[in-house]
């Protein structure tokens, strides 16, 4: 994928959507951040699907280099036999740039978190 992009084969929206997606389950930031990118070029591109993305795999940079996500997107168990829980956030993103990126509010992230540990019991 990284080949394609670096040869300028990426050239739809679908292209950009479809190589952020692979590059999200990378377990590289450099390559979260890239994944970024290329939801922002799908998005530009106008491939909406990408929107979610964009935020996910910015949570899931800023997560991998140890800062707060902003979009409440990423869950983290560490360790076997843990329970999930929201990676630590920055709450000054507002729900209303959740909804234009088509993230779950925050109430609803926050439910999905206790619905995963009540899961577990």
């Amino acid at each position: 994928m990284k080949e394609l992009y670096a040869q300028n084969k990426l050239k739809t929206g679908a292209d950009y959507y479809h190589a952020a997606m692979i590059l999200q389950h990378s377990d590289a930031a450099d390559d979260f951040l890239l994944a970024h990118e290329l939801c922002v070029a799908a998005i530009s591109k106008g491939d909406a699907r990408a929107k979610w993305l964009a935020a996910a795999s910015e949570d899931r940079f800023l997560m991998n280099i140890g800062r707060p996500q902003r979009f409440a997107t990423q869950f983290r168990c560490d360790g076997p036999n843990c329970e999930f829980h929201l990676y630590k956030l920055d709450e000054t993103v507002t729900d209303e740039l959740r909804k234009a990126l088509d993230v779950p509010s925050l109430a609803e992230a926050k439910a999905r978190e206790a619905k995963m540990q009540r899961k577990n019991q």
